[in-house]
């Protein structure tokens, strides 16, 4: 790949020093007709349109502080984004959630220089589970469990803006998981004219990046414009041992049909495989701390053996966006989308050599165990390769009509979903040396060993209507709206003697969601807002309708929700803003949750592999403040400040193991008190630069608020330089530093849990703890990169 893009740059640098020692012979033998001609020319073209990059470099001096760490808004809702010019000054490998960390009320960051599964975070105490993600409009993360895979949807030199709403979801995204906050990201679309570019990066932990993006202009005369990119990434897992790597692409099209009517095709394709990260216990980090990880060396029992434990993931997608404009104020947005993920997953695991289960059936031995790879004779398991195939897919169609008259804008959508997945689970049994290959382990004369098998199956109808009336010349607008969803859903887990509602289950849904937006804008510096508005989360995963069954038991390790209700969030905000010498937002908020979801996952007995717990931990209730501040560039430098105090409340005791845990009034979990950052950057059109420092505070673990995570500081730098243009061509070198500190860190919590100690209930029973399990922060990483443009 390495080769490939050195012998393209090479091939690009000596076409356009051709073309242009061609055109300086050309000018040279013009006659003074042809400088008339020139003349006409270069006046007609200064009459014409600036193209694209002008018109975004005009845009962001106008809209952007802090060097797009903080971008201005409007709406009367809590916003924050970073634009492209703060994004390609970051890392190359760095994702969607180690971006946003930066930003008031988020908490995330990142696992490594190279990863590829989902993060964890959390913005204004709300888990990942209860956080919107889209991406160009249609819905991107799992439409069953929630999880993110952004590594799989763009590269970072890609994308355009990414936002993220606090508090609150516009009325017409395609969500239907987002109780208070969401994420939006977009891609940075076609050139208007002919351009390359091409960057390897190389680092720490072995890893590399090499990606290339190739812009057509406009083709023909035709007024569609494309763009495609691809890129190949390869790391060492830095803790423990194994691999990572990641095949990506990227490519848009898009056509002006006329004034205000546009329409875009987006593809994305990725490729990925990966070690299994592994989560330690508060004792797992005190002992192994920064290398707690997969082992290289192989012993019967060995579950956590590189050669048993990985991700090989991928994801196709692709949207047709489209926005027509009919005249007389009247316009539709409509999109028709696909999003597929798919694995396997595999861990190692131990299963019963005699007197197991499948399902609920037992088995008295597995099928020919004696002549199994790796059996013996002195042992009750066996060691085994647990590979979980499985797929999700999403489609939709989501339609938005606008009408314009006056002061007043009304607007209807509908969106209908569709929604799968499947995923198989089957064990293969391991030789001496850690090789898994053949056949699946069968009992009972070839049924096959299996925890899991389901499928489940989603439809979702729902529908819009906003309206927004502007008075006293723009500077106040009512806004008030409700959104109407209706879904169906329904799994099933067919495993042997599962019957009745523990193989099959159906819910239905109507959940209405009303907001209110309010916004007055003094005159064009200052602006102020107060919004009621209201998010749902429907429950997530199979573990929300349907039991797992233990191999080694044949009883239920997880129940589903004896009370399936959607988590119901309800906020008021009031905010400022001001944007005049520098950039300001500062909001107040208070929101109430109902039927308040966690999710509780921890590891299997014997196994790498996770068991999920929905809890319905009933009411929450949190009040904060946070601020944002940002500079525009004095000197080429400028600065970008946010923080966040945030007080949570559990308003309810929880029922568990037959018992109640004595939760209210405790905090929630995974919601620090205190959160900031603090941006400084320095961009002189040579030399540029960026550091970002960032404090999250200590978060409980645990719904008993017995075990937290520690707070913790980190800071990032990343520098550059544009180097002198050779022809057409224009060089730069940058330099990312992660965690320059090189903290040794927890980031945040993996699996929560009830309670890390053994508790008494208020009934009198004495209710086990369980240790919460934790994500290790990125060590101190260096990652150097050489790019160029044609």
């Amino acid at each position: 790949m390495k080769k490939f893009l050195f012998l393209t740059t090479c091939c690009f640098c000596f076409e356009h020093i051709a073309v242009s020692t061609v055109h300086a012979q050309a000018s040279a033998a013009h006659t003074p007709s042809d400088k008339k001609k020139d003349s006409r020319r270069q006046k007609k073209d200064a009459a014409k349109p600036r193209n694209r990059d002008e018109a975004i470099d005009v845009t962001e001096r106008r809209k952007v502080s802090g060097t797009g760490m903080m971008v201005r808004h409007t709406v009367a809702q809590t916003v924050s984004s970073l634009s492209h010019s703060y994004i390609e000054m970051q890392s190359p490998t760095s994702t969607i959630e180690s971006l946003i960390a930066t930003l008031p009320g988020v908490v995330s960051t990142s696992e490594g220089p190279l990863t590829t599964s989902f993060s964890t975070i959390h913005i204004r105490g709300m888990g990942q589970a209860e956080i919107g993600m889209t991406f160009e409009g249609m819905p991107a993360a799992n439409p069953f469990t929630y999880s993110t895979y952004t590594p799989s949807l763009v590269d970072s030199q890609n994308m355009g803006q990414v936002n993220v709403m606090q508090g609150s979801v516009d009325i017409n995204s395609p969500t239907y998981n987002a109780t208070g906050a969401e994420i939006s990201a977009t891609i940075r679309g076609p050139a208007d004219h002919h351009h390359v570019y091409v960057a390897g990066s190389g680092g720490s932990y072995g890893t590399n990046k090499d990606f290339i993006r190739y812009d057509t202009g406009e083709i023909g005369h035709t007024g569609v414009y494309a763009f495609a990119s691809g890129s190949y990434s390869r790391g060492d897992m830095w803790r423990g041992v194994g691999d990572i790597e990641r095949w990506h692409v990227d490519s848009a099209l898009t056509k002006k049909w006329a004034r205000g009517s546009e329409s875009k095709v987006i593809f994305g394709w990725t490729k990925a495989s990966q070690g299994e990260w592994l989560y330690p216990s508060l004792a797992n980090w005190k002992t192994y701390g920064m290398k707690y990880g997969l082992s290289d060396q192989y012993s019967p029992g060995a579950t956590h053996y590189v050669g048993l434990n990985g991700k090989n993931t991928g994801a196709v997608y692709g949207t047709l966006k489209n926005h027509f404009s009919f005249g007389n104020g009247l316009s539709l947005d409509a999109q028709a989308y696909s999003v597929e993920f798919h694995g396997p997953y595999y861990y190692g695991a131990t299963v019963p050599v005699k007197n197991g289960f499948v399902g609920a059936e037992s088995y008295s031995s597995l099928d020919d165990y004696k002549n199994l790879p790796g059996y013996s004779s002195s042992s009750k398991t066996l060691t085994t390769a647990e590979v979980s195939n499985w797929y999700t897919l999403s489609s939709g169609l989501l339609l938005t009509g606008h009408w314009k008259h006056k002061f007043n804008t009304l607007s209807l959508t509908y969106w209908y979903s569709y929604a799968q997945e499947a995923a198989q689970m089957r064990f293969y049994p391991v030789s001496g040396s850690g090789q898994w290959s053949g056949n699946a382990l069968t009992a009972n004369g070839g049924i096959p060993v299996s925890e899991d098998n389901e499928n489940g199956l989603q439809q979702l109808n729902s529908f819009s209507v906003d309206d927004k009336m502007s008075f006293l010349n723009g500077r106040l607008t009512l806004d008030g709206g409700i959104r109407m969803a209706m879904v169906n859903r329904q799994y099933t887990q067919d495993l042997p003697k599962l019957v009745g509602a523990n193989y099959k289950t159906v819910k239905n849904v109507f959940v209405p969601a009303p907001q209110v937006l309010i916004n007055y804008n003094f005159n064009r510096h200052h602006q102020i807002y107060v919004n009621g508005t209201t998010g749902y989360h429907l429950p997530a995963s199979l573990s929300s309708q349907l039991a797992s069954y233990s191999r080694t038991t044949g009883k239920a390790e997880s129940a589903p929700l004896t009370d399936y209700k959607p988590e119901y969030m309800i906020t008021e905000e009031l905010g400022y803003r001001y944007s005049g010498l520098f950039m300001a937002n500062v909001a107040g908020f208070h929101y109430n949750v109902t039927n308040h979801q966690v999710s509780a996952e921890s590891y299997v007995a014997g196994s790498t592999s996770t068991i999920t717990q929905l809890i319905n931990a009933g009411g929450m209730e949190a009040f904060g403040v946070q601020a944002e501040i940002a500079t525009h560039p004095w000197h080429h430098v400028s600065a970008y400040a946010s923080g966040q105090y945030l007080r949570t409340k559990n308003g309810n005791n929880l029922a568990y193991s037959g018992d109640y845990l004595r939760t209210k009034g405790k905090e929630e979990v995974g919601a620090p008190r205190y959160s900031g950052s603090l941006g400084l950057t320095y961009n002189d059109g040579t030399w540029f630069g960026n550091f970002t420092l960032t404090y999250t505070g200590s978060q409980y673990a645990t719904l008993m608020n017995d075990q937290r995570l520690p707070g913790y500081i980190t800071a990032n730098l990343g520098v550059g330089r544009n180097l002198p243009k050779i022809g057409h061509v224009t060089p730069k070198i940058k330099l990312n530093l992660v965690n320059m500190g090189d903290e040794h860190y927890l980031s945040s919590t993996y699996g929560y849990t009830a309670a890390a100690t053994t508790q008494k209930g208020i009934l009198g029973t004495t209710i086990k703890g369980s240790a919460p399990t934790y994500v290790i922060g990125s060590p101190f990483v260096a990652m150097g990169t050489i790019s160029a443009d044609f």
